[in-house]
């Protein structure tokens, strides 16, 4: 079998798992979620501990285009976090106050598109060589950005369900006004 068939075999097979991931996020996402806020603290402590621990298992290559590279990777994760976490909507129902949060379909689009230039961007720094730019800085950055990427999502999320929780605790705290009773004119 030449090498063509190969590659081909390899692209069928990443066309494929592509396809699955875009399915399992479309039904996993069509419903909302329950979201704690007590508990959205988590998933960004774990992430911020997996990539502590993976660049002190190994640091990041040093040099001024390197860490270049990687300050724009961290710089980028965190608009793209932010922008993925500010399409997330968010609902607090207002007699439970319970939040829930549904991801949008360009949310997910997004995350399909940023899953098509890692791939392309890990296939091109195998294929052809990046002068002056180490292949680990590259791979840091890929995973700097994701990591980025997940805390702000996550952390724009809670500052919002906080804010909108907030909004239904007040609405509800505020006296109705009673049936029979005229409303103030305002001038």
């Amino acid at each position: 079998m030449g090498s063509g068939m190969q590659g081909g075999g390899q692209l069928y097979g990443l066309g494929l798992t592509l396809l699955v991931a875009v399915a399992v996020m479309a039904m996993r996402n069509r419903r909302p979620r329950r979201l704690r806020l007590e508990a959205m603290w988590i998933r960004p402590v774990i992430y911020l501990a997996l990539v502590g621990l993976t660049f002190a298992a190994a640091p990041p290559p040093q040099g001024v285009l390197a860490i270049s590279v990687l300050a724009a990777a961290l710089i980028l994760g965190v608009a793209v976090g932010w922008l993925r976490g500010s399409m997330m909507r968010i609902d607090v129902h207002p007699e439970t106050h319970d939040i829930s949060a549904q991801a949008s379909i360009v949310g997910m689009m997004l995350i399909l598109g940023l899953l098509v230039l890692r791939t392309t961007l890990r296939n091109a720094a195998t294929t052809t060589s990046i002068a002056g730019l180490p292949a680990a800085a590259l791979t840091d950055s890929l995973i700097l950005f994701a990591g980025s990427m997940m805390i702000t999502q996550s952390v724009e999320m809670f500052l919002r369900a906080r804010k909108l929780l907030a909004g239904a605790q007040a609405a509800k705290a505020a006296p109705a006004p009673s049936p029979g009773a005229n409303p103030p004119i305002i001038q």
